[in-house]
């Protein structure tokens, strides 16, 4: 093909692509009295990745075919300016995904205040009644635990060991991780699941967790275990246990929607309330691979001082709660 045809055919279409990179809505906006008229851009941001590689096969036709170096000019500037347009939107787009888990996750938490608190009270209210009872009764334990698990959790924080926690060696750190991960994460998505039946199950994931964590904490307590106990939780605790209470508070917004739909269809309302407990969910999971990661590579190292890890654990408290309460305020105006 001649490069006079080759042009006759193509240059609409690389003139639509000269337009689409220079069009920007607010220049085109033309303000005749009360009446705004705007310019529609040649195509759509849809088809740009399309019109893109069209453009790439323009240029290596043309390079292939030896034509006019003004030509071969012309379609690179294109192709460059293109590129830059094509991944620097990509990445915007990242970004913004990015911006959106950051701020979203506690705008959602602050939006649903109520299930947030009802699932912090069925959770800790069990845990500190639990606590106190096996700190003042030692046989008040075996209500929820048999005598060898019994025995097994004292062993992992007997004072003295060398790892606080599960027995094991630094070579298998890695190995606790993924342990900490399926089991944390497992216990999160009963809570958020739970929701399904009307709330209840996410009660009693709650409430059972609620329960067994404050007897453990309270039997290892009376047993005077405290020195062990204690420094180990204390680092991973405040993304731990917090993302528990979000994961039911996330269940909560479920059954709500389901028992108490108001005006909207229950498809509707399940729909309206997945949006914000899908955001919470995201919210816990990564908080559960950071607890994951503090239990596995940090919480089990008995050469650290207590001080320092209760000291990190206090810091990691009023960070979690810090950005629960102001993260994405402005931005939101939550």
């Amino acid at each position: 093909m001649r490069q006079h045809d080759f042009e006759s055919e193509y240059d609409s279409s690389w003139q639509e692509f000269e337009q689409f990179l220079a069009f920007r809505p607010d220049r085109f906006r033309l303000f005749r009295k009360k009446t705004t008229v705007t310019v529609e851009a040649p195509f759509s941001a849809a088809e740009f990745p399309d019109r893109y590689k069209a453009l790439c096969h323009n240029l290596a036709l043309a390079r292939a075919r030896g034509y006019s170096d003004q030509l071969l000019d012309r379609l690179n500037k294109l192709v460059v300016a293109g590129h830059h347009k094509l991944y620097s939107a990509r990445s915007n787009a990242k970004a913004h995904w990015a911006s959106s888990l950051l701020f979203g996750f506690p705008v959602a938490l602050r939006a649903n205040a109520r299930f947030v608190w009802f699932s912090t009270l069925a959770f800790f209210g069990p845990f500190f009644l639990m606590a106190v009872a096996c700190y003042l009764n030692e046989e008040m334990i075996y209500s929820l635990m048999g005598p060898g698990s019994v025995s097994g959790m004292e062993s992992m924080y007997e004072p003295g060991k060398r790892a606080i926690g599960r027995e094991r060696d630094s070579a298998t750190d890695i190995m606790m991780f993924g342990f900490y991960i399926k089991n944390n994460i497992g216990i999160s998505f009963q809570a958020f699941a739970g929701g399904i039946l009307f709330g209840v199950g996410s009660l009693f994931v709650m409430v059972f967790n609620g329960l067994y964590i404050g007897a453990v904490a309270g039997h290892l307590t009376q047993l005077g275990y405290g020195e062990t106990f204690y420094p180990f939780v204390s680092g991973h605790s405040a993304f731990e246990l917090m993302a528990i209470v979000f994961s039911g508070a996330a269940g909560f917004k479920i059954g709500f929607a389901i028992l108490s739909p108001g005006n909207l269809s229950r498809k509707m309302a399940l729909r309206r309330a997945g949006r914000d407990a899908a955001w919470i969910i995201y919210g816990t999971t990564i908080m559960l691979l950071f607890a994951a990661f503090i239990e596995a590579f940090w919480s089990s190292k008995s050469e650290i001082e207590p001080l320092v890890k209760y000291s990190i654990g206090a810091a990691l408290w009023l960070v979690v709660v810090a950005y629960c309460l102001f993260a994405g305020s402005q931005k939101n105006g939550a």
